[in-house]
């Protein structure tokens, strides 16, 4: 069993302006930046998992019928009662909502029990906030979304690990 996760990873330019603006946030907020080497967009949350249960030949299929797209951060928030702090979408690429939508649906089929919430796509930014995060508009942070990865969360290490990877191919099959 791991700790796992399905996520998109921004790329090295945005990961470098996402790593400053969480040092920025933790420093006027009093919290912990995330580290850039964990900096993701999550689209589910399996928790714990076995990953070998994960449906990757639908998760491939899905891959490859979803075209690269572009992605843009342009708000700052926070999730009060848990301590966070986040960039996210003021209005979410529909190409990210239809893969989010796709990997949660695959994911429900292969019987995984995931939140009932509706998706909030955030980017976490700091953890442990003290002081109040006001929502803001800020420059965006964009890159060009090509893939999606499962991902661990390793025990004891801090570190997170790439399991599988599913490029976008935008393929119509």
């Amino acid at each position: 069993m791991a700790r796992l996760f399905l996520a998109v990873w921004p790329d090295a330019p945005a990961r470098a302006s996402l790593a400053a603006m969480a040092s920025e946030v933790a420093r006027r907020c009093g919290g912990r930046a995330v580290p850039a080497a964990k900096l993701h967009l999550t689209l589910a949350f399996l928790g714990e998992a076995d990953p070998a249960l994960v449906p990757s030949g639908a998760l491939a299929k899905l891959a490859a019928r979803s075209a690269p797209f572009d992605l843009a951060l342009d708000r700052l928030g926070a999730f009060a009662r848990a301590g966070v702090a986040w960039a996210g979408c003021a209005d979410a690429a529909p190409a990210l909502l239809d893969l989010q939508a796709g990997v949660e649906s695959r994911l429900r089929e292969a019987g995984f029990d995931l939140e009932d919430r509706p998706y909030a796509p955030h980017l976490t930014l700091a953890r442990h906030v003290r002081t109040r995060v006001a929502a803001e508009a800020i420059g965006p942070v964009a890159w060009r979304v090509a893939s999606f990865a499962l991902v661990e969360s390793v025990r004891g290490s801090g570190t997170y690990r790439e399991v599988a990877r599913w490029p976008l191919a935008g393929e119509k099959t």
